[in-house]
């Protein structure tokens, strides 16, 4: 239905107000997914319309570290973002390479691309994908898609990947293509890369491994707390790594990072496309420009200094939710590093109220929901939440 005219902030569509009504109420209250809803966008927006960028069609295809043809896109912005992450990511200057991407999923889909073919080029053979049952489901259904062996390597209680399991599962004569969740989905976990990397180094006969970090949230904040050493390529020795931007970051839309060595990039095919910029080893052709200036907007007005306040702040209200669920005698969990806690999942209607993810798992009690911490949380949010689910518990207990 249209409306006969517009007042205030009005679309002067009926169907799209109530829905923008309905988002705004419960946007305070988005305790259940990790989305940074204090956005830094602002003034990006007042630029983007201001200078008509929303009126130019403009396309990032082909490699971000080659010099384009064309003036359509804004891969001089998309290199800077990637100069400035990856040393943070450990990355060295002379061997590095990487793009903005569509998701974390897209990032995923990239490492595990680049991994198979780093491997296939490396020994000709096909490698085994290995990764933990609690990881993002994207890592399966991307192997699926690339056609690759997948083998589901089990998880502890807490959700981090088995070592003795993954020795157990490894195929000593094909390539290992190793996932490392970096904050698995649910439960907050983080794989012990190092315990890990020991599994894979006792077995010499392997013809060879590439590690791939699935670093979607936790990859976000963790290079601006004192943990900084567990996303570093030189330090953990990954391949590669995959971060959203949607999350920590505050893009306001689907976006990321995918970071790998030189090494494995100079392992892909190379497919020669001139009308681009002849080098086209990445997955998409036509990639998302606005992202890659959204990114670089934020590492001008936020940076790692901005990062370093919001990451410490959102451990310590992390620790208080914890604390504050514990007082209250409500069964919680935490995992080291992590900004999720998951629980004994509440009533429906706080489930509702909160947008909680929830999940099932026996080894808990059964059903089970997170929080998961964002900037925008205080210490007042929590307080109210934690007593409406202790209010809650205490009327279905009596």
């Amino acid at each position: 239905m249209i409306q006969e005219k517009t007042k205030d902030n009005s679309s002067g569509f009926a169907k799209l107000d109530e829905w923008v009504k309905i988002w705004q109420e419960t946007l305070p209250n988005y305790f259940g997914y990790p989305f940074n809803e204090v956005s830094p966008l602002g003034e990006f927006y007042e630029w983007y319309y201001r200078a008509g960028i929303n009126l130019m069609n403009l396309n990032n295809a082909g490699d971000p570290f080659t010099d384009t043809p064309w003036e359509v896109s804004s891969q001089v912005f998309e290199r800077e973002v990637i100069e400035f992450f990856a040393p943070i990511y450990g990355f060295a200057d002379d061997n590095r390479w990487g793009l903005v991407t569509h998701s974390g999923s897209d990032g995923n889909n990239h490492g595990i691309y680049f991994g198979a073919n780093y491997l296939k080029a490396k020994t000709g053979r096909q490698p085994v994908l290995y990764v933990s049952d609690e990881a993002h489901y994207s890592n399966m259904r991307l192997a699926h898609l690339q056609n690759l062996e997948t083998r589901l390597v089990k998880s502890d209680a807490m959700g981090r990947m088995l070592p003795d399991e993954l020795e157990r599962q490894l195929d000593s004569e094909r390539p290992a293509l190793v996932v490392y969740a970096m904050g698995s989905t649910f439960k907050g976990a983080i794989d012990d890369v190092p315990v890990l990397n020991a599994v894979l180094k006792r077995h010499p006969e392997l013809p060879a491994v590439y590690r791939h970090v699935d670093a979607a949230l936790f990859g976000g904040y963790l290079p601006f707390t004192e943990h900084r050493r567990l996303v570093s390529s030189q330090l953990m020795g990954f391949e590669s790594i995959a971060v959203s931007g949607h999350k920590f970051f505050g893009i306001d839309s689907p976006s990321g990072l995918f970071l790998c060595t030189r090494e494995v990039y100079d392992n892909q095919e190379d497919f020669d496309i001139p009308y681009l910029n002849k080098n086209m080893r990445m997955i998409n052709c036509s990639r998302d420009p606005i992202q890659p200036l959204k990114l670089w907007w934020v590492v001008q007005k936020v940076g790692a200094e901005g990062w370093r306040l919001q990451a410490s702040r959102i451990m310590e209200l992390t620790a208080y939710l914890k604390q504050q669920l514990d007082r209250a005698g409500y069964p919680c969990w935490l995992n080291d590093y992590s900004n999720t806690v998951f629980m004994k999942r509440p009533s429906d209607s706080i489930v509702h109220k909160y947008q909680l993810a929830t999940n099932e798992d026996p080894r808990f009690g059964g059903p089970l929901a997170h929080v998961v911490v964002m900037q925008h949380f205080t210490k007042e949010k929590i307080d109210g939440f934690v007593a409406e689910v202790s209010s809650s518990a205490s009327s279905a207990n009596d």
